[in-house]
């Protein structure tokens, strides 16, 4: 179990350094500072999410899910708050932009990961 939560966080962080190699308004001081924030969102989302996700049912239900892009968004705002400059986004639109880039590069990667091991 510990095993697949030490690889979630660095395919995590691997998504968010490819977010920050692709767009200058996600800035990423370097591979410890994604891992730092990788594992920051980790804790996060066991802790803060699910309260979001409560909340916020209707809309996520109303939209179909894709409200939770906007709570992936919020999270990624609050690690970028706690790291501080060697983690900036540069508003919340490009979170937006981030948390769905990264929802699809975790998916991705988590998936070839399943196929290489097996």
């Amino acid at each position: 179990m510990l095993k697949n939560w030490l690889i979630a966080i660095v395919v995590n962080a691997v998504a968010i350094l490819a977010v920050a190699a692709l767009f200058d308004s996600f800035y990423v001081e370097g591979v410890g500072i994604a891992i730092l924030a990788s594992f920051i969102l980790s804790i996060l989302n066991v802790i803060v999410r699910p309260i979001l996700v409560f909340f916020t049912l209707p809309i996520t239900f109303l939209t179909l899910g894709l409200f939770l892009f906007v709570i992936n968004a919020i999270t990624l705002m609050i690690a970028q708050w706690m790291i501080g400059d060697a983690f900036v986004i540069d508003g919340f639109g490009w979170a937006i932009i981030a948390a769905i880039i990264i929802s699809i590069l975790n998916g991705l990667l988590q998936s070839l990961l399943k196929q290489v091991v097996k």
